[in-house]
Parts: C-alpha cells; sequence; structure tokens
C-alpha cells in the first residue's frame, strides 16, 4: 500500500522540471543509507536498526553514520563530503528547502553525519575513519538488519596520520556548525569545537589517510592532501572570522600550487570549491577570474554526450555533472536576500560573467537527470526511472522472504523503491543500461547525491528570484 501511494504521488508530480520533489527524494535516499538506531521519524519502512554494535578498539560507541553505497562500509572521508555539500547548499540555499518544507529534513541529514563524526573523534589526535572490512562485506547481499559478519573499525593517530581525512571532516564539521548556529547554538560550538581540534591534527601531523586506513586505497585513494587543508582553512574562517585561518588557506593554496583551473570538483578533488569560497570571502580579482574560468571551461569546452551531458569520468558521471553545476550556481547566486549567499558584483568587478548562461547550463544537466532526454537516473522520479539500482538492501524481497545473492541477478525490479538515489549513469555516447550487476551504470553512493541535491535547491532559489 505505502508503495503504491508513493507511485501515484510520483506519477501525479514528477516532470523534468520538478524540483522541488526531486529534493524531498533526495532526501529519502539518506534516509534509506542510514545505519544504527533509527529514529521514529523513519519514512522508510522497509528499513530498521541496523550494525548496533560497531564499536572502536577500546569498545567506543561507533554507531550511526551513513553506510556509503550499495553495501555496509562506512567511510568518513566521503561521508565528510557529503556532509560538507549538503551543508553548503543548505546555507546558501536554505529557503529553496523551506519553500519545498525540506529544511528541518535537510538537517536531520547533516546531523545524522556529524553526530557520528562526533562519535568518532574519540580523541584530539585519533578519528576512526571507516567502519567494516570490504572482503568481509563484499562477500554478502542482503539486509543491512541481518548482518552477521565481523565489522573490524579503522582509525587515525599521531603514529599513522590523515591529513586529508582530518582535514575533510573538519571542513564538513565547520560547515555543519556554520549551518547550526541559529539553530541549535550549544550544537553548533560542539561541532567547532572538533572541527578545530581536527583541523590542528590534519595540520600538525602530515600524511595520507590510505597510508594508515590501507582498504580505503582500494577504493577511496586520497591523490594528496594540500586540497583538504586549504578547504578545512576557508571553512573555519567562514564560520570563524578568525583571519588566521584566512591566511592559512592562502598559504596552502600558494604552497599546494592549487590555483590551476581544474577540470571537475568531487570528494578527491576540491580545488574549484576552493577557488569559490576564496573569492566570496576575499572578492578578490584572481581568485573571482579562477572560479568563472573553471565554469566558463566546462561549459563551453568539456567533453559532451551527444544528447548534452557533460562527460568527466564514466565512474559517477551524473554526479560530476551535478557538482560542477552547483559549483556555477553558486557563482552567480545573488545576494539580494538572503545573506549566505554570494554576489561578486558588489566588489565593483566587471568579469561579464553571464548569470543566465550559469543558470541554464546547470539546468540542462539537472533536468538530463531528471528524464529531459526520457530516461530518469532518479530512483522514483518519472516514469521510466531506473529500476535496478546496485543496491544490495532494496534489492531484497519483504520479509520473512530471505534476501541473499540471489536477488543480486535477479532480472526484475529491486522490490524496495530506492526513492531519491542518483545512479552513476550513462557512458560517453548516452548508452545506459538498467542492470543491477552493471555497477558502472547503475552504482549509487551518498557523494553522488550531494551536489546534486545542492544543485536542486539552488534551481529552486534561482526560480524564485527570477533571474532569467
Amino acid at each position: 500500500m505505502f508503495h503504491t501511494l508513493w507511485l501515484l504521488y510520483f506519477i501525479t508530480l514528477g516532470s523534468a522540471s520538478d524540483y522541488r520533489h526531486a529534493l524531498k527524494l533526495s532526501l529519502l535516499f539518506y534516509e534509506a543509507q542510514r545505519s544504527g538506531p533509527l529514529p521514529a521519524s523513519n519514512r522508510i519502512t522497509w528499513r530498521s536498526d541496523s550494525a548496533l554494535n560497531d564499536h572502536g578498539h577500546n569498545n567506543e560507541d561507533l554507531t550511526g553514520g551513513y553506510y556509503d553505497a550499495s553495501d555496509f562500509i562506512k567511510f568518513s572521508f566521503t561521508m565528510a563530503f557529503t556532509t560538507t555539500i549538503l551543508s553548503w547548499g543548505m546555507l546558501s540555499f536554505g529557503h529553496a528547502y523551506k519553500q519545498a518544507n525540506q529544511y528541518q529534513y535537510g538537517l536531520d541529514a547533516v546531523k545524522w553525519a556529524t553526530d557520528y563524526f562526533i562519535k568518532c573523534h574519540t580523541s584530539k589526535y585519533e578519528f576512526y575513519g571507516q567502519v567494516g572490512d570490504f572482503s568481509l562485506d563484499h562477500a554478502f547481499w542482503g539486509r543491512p538488519e541481518e548482518m552477521n559478519m565481523s565489522r573490524p573499525a579503522y582509525k587515525i593517530d599521531v603514529e599513522h596520520p590523515g591529513s586529508d581525512l582530518a582535514g575533510e571532516v573538519a571542513a564538513a564539521l565547520a560547515a555543519a556548525s556554520l549551518l547550526f548556529e541559529n539553530v541549535n547554538k550549544s550544537y553548533s560550538e560542539e561541532l567547532l569545537r572538533h572541527s578545530g581540534e581536527l583541523y590542528d591534527f590534519a595540520t600538525k601531523y602530515r600524511g595520507l589517510y590510505h597510508d594508515s586506513i590501507p582498504g580505503a586505497k582500494i577504493y577511496y585513494e586520497s591523490t594528496g592532501y594540500g586540497d583538504e587543508l586549504t578547504w578545512a582553512a576557508i571553512w573555519l574562517y567562514k564560520k570563524t572570522k578568525d583571519v588566521k585561518y584566512i591566511e592559512q588557506a592562502e598559504t596552502f593554496y600558494t604552497k599546494f600550487r592549487i590555483k590551476d583551473r581544474p577540470n571537475e570538483f568531487f570528494y578527491n578533488k576540491k580545488v574549484a570549491g576552493i577557488q569559490l569560497l576564496l573569492a566570496e570571502q576575499t572578492l578578490r580579482p584572481e581568485y573571482i577570474s579562477t572560479i568563472k574560468s573553471f565554469c566558463d571551461y566546462t561549459i563551453k569546452e568539456q567533453v559532451r554526450t551527444p544528447k548534452g551531458l557533460i562527460f568527466i569520468d564514466k565512474s559517477g558521471t551524473l554526479s560530476h555533472a551535478a557538482n560542477v553545476a552547483f559549483i556555477c550556481l553558486q557563482v552567480i547566486c545573488q545576494k539580494k536576500t538572503f545573506l549566505d549567499c554570494y554576489f561578486f558584483f558588489q566588489a565593483g568587478l566587471t568579469l561579464n560573467i553571464s548569470q543566465s548562461t550559469y543558470v541554464n547550463f546547470a539546468k540542462e544537466q539537472i533536468n538530463y537527470m531528471l528524464g529531459s532526454t526520457g530516461q530518469s537516473f532518479v530512483v522514483g522520479y518519472g516514469q521510466n526511472y531506473p529500476k535496478q539500482p546496485h543496491h544490495s538492501a532494496s534489492s531484497c524481497p519483504n520479509l520473512p522472504e530471505p534476501c541473499g545473492w540471489k536477488q543480486f541477478t535477479w532480472k526484475g525490479p529491486n522490490p524496495q523503491i530506492l526513492y531519491g538515489a542518483l545512479v552513476s549513469g550513462p557512458d560517453l555516447n548516452d548508452h545506459y543500461e538498467d542492470v543491477r550487476e552493471e555497477f558502472l551504470y547503475n552504482e549509487v553512493t551518498l557523494d553522488y547525491n550531494a551536489g546534486f541535491q545542492s544543485a536542486l535547491a539552488g534551481l529552486i532559489y534561482s526560480e524564485n528570484e527570477n533571474k532569467l
């Protein structure tokens, strides 16, 4: 009955430009990924409490947080990037969440992660960056509620540092602290304290986190920590206005040679976001022209599929497009009504930034994901959406029916609809296969949805402001 009502609702309201509806669905995806004891307000009826015995080396409580993707590993690195981007989207486009009646759900989505990060930060220079083992987890296909394998925890500390991981979490907590400062002051202050300590850890004890947590290299290798140190510093400055952080951010920006134009923006390369935040906080022409160059290159020169999707990488094709759409929406967000939106033109700089061009680009990319070419890539959105996302829990039938590897290879649709999940997407020729086993097409992850959701909020904001 639940699924029937939802499906009728989607068919009635779903369309290629219904950004408010898509925003609601995206938040449902994050609820489906929750680990630990679920609240009474849980809206995903086929999920319940899971991984209640997640603990650290000294029996620290590590329950909660989010499962990363189709599996049940909890990666703090990508979870933190997700949290930063969701917080940023809410800070800039909070009114869009309120118009869609999703603001509290957005806060809850961020807090579900930050509560977990606080648990993981067991001492000033110690942080748990992963719970779950790849070989054990990937041998299991089924419901998270029925897991019975060992779930070891992995951490960084003074002898095993991870500047990229500590810096990324510091940025996430600083962004969330800013988000909660007018909602829950004491919680905001707690987040800021943890952020400052993790930033200190990241800068004082240098190293790559996947050298301390070797298993992470297989899936989420980090190619450097310079961008995370800069990213954390600029977010701490945005929250505190302490000049030491902006000075350190600009020092790192020079030292780690971050000034060149990037071609992408994702968890392993945050340069475009750094350049945008430095432009916002300093209004210096060099930063503004650099981020403008990024958007102009993306719109005019980036490789595209025949149907117009920008193509950066086959893994997370749609996520890459959504992330850059979000960045370019931030560039042209006018400071008319909401103080957290940027209006670079106040600096008196005439850089010929075309607002309509950037908004139209974002619409083009997001509409592609929502089905403007006939195929929706958001589970549960519209009528022709992915029916077989690569996702273990949603592939399981209703209890008491068993679930296992038989469901992985079953040719029918997932019995549970993973509402709001953005799949990896098509190839360079717009070819897409809605097949559960084909993870390059149908994988879903926490970070895939982050830029997508925040871009949706940006487009709602843009429509409200009648910019075009």
